[in-house]
């Protein structure tokens, strides 16, 4: 029996549309009809980047009624193509641990034990620190005489998880504060 070549595309295609609408067509039976849908049905699709290193791999994150259920590489992103590395799988955790510190915890000098304390207490005492710090350090004109208005005592370290404009203004807010030690992890 001699079959065409335009004979065997023709079967060929049938072949391949029937096994496609085999899932509309036919209604699954026996132990198929048992396997619950998935966990991500009806859940709202966040695209993001993986906070861990500075090679900014794109994440799918998967929420229900505002609770984060599943974290995924994402398939369509340039850069990983939907793999994650071990640490990419494990963002969820960063999320879901029960070990994940909600609150201010403060550890004063000499203490053995923390505390904790209000979020205001925390951003103010920061703030109050920056400021002494910056104020004793600061260095108006170098040993030739030249102005140079900077602290040396303090240092911005920027992360892979911040955006262009959260990079730009912490560059303007540690410039204005007169710090000159900027770097960013994926350096380190």
């Amino acid at each position: 029996m001699s079959i065409s070549r335009r004979t065997f595309l023709k079967v060929l295609g049938s072949g391949v549309t029937a096994a496609g609408l085999s899932g509309v067509v036919c209604k699954r039976s026996g132990w198929a009809a048992l396997i619950p849908p998935a966990k991500i049905k009806g859940a709202q699709i966040t695209h993001s980047i993986c906070p861990f290193c500075g090679v900014g791999c794109g994440l799918v994150a998967y929420t229900k009624g505002g609770k984060l259920i599943n974290v995924a590489g994402d398939p369509d992103h340039p850069i990983n193509e939907g793999a994650l590395c071990s640490k990419g799988q494990a963002v969820m955790e960063v999320v879901t641990s029960p070990r994940r510190l909600k609150k201010v915890r403060y550890r004063a000098p000499g203490r053995d034990h923390w505390e904790e304390k209000p979020l205001d207490w925390a951003m103010e005492t920061l703030a109050q620190r920056i400021k002494a710090t910056r104020d004793a350090s600061f260095i108006t004109k170098s040993p030739s005489g030249i102005p140079v208005n900077r602290t040396e005592a303090l240092a911005s370290i920027g992360g892979a998880a911040l955006n262009n404009e959260e990079c730009y203004l912490i560059a303007k807010l540690t410039r204005a504060l007169g710090i000159v030690y900027l770097e960013h992890q994926a350096r380190l």
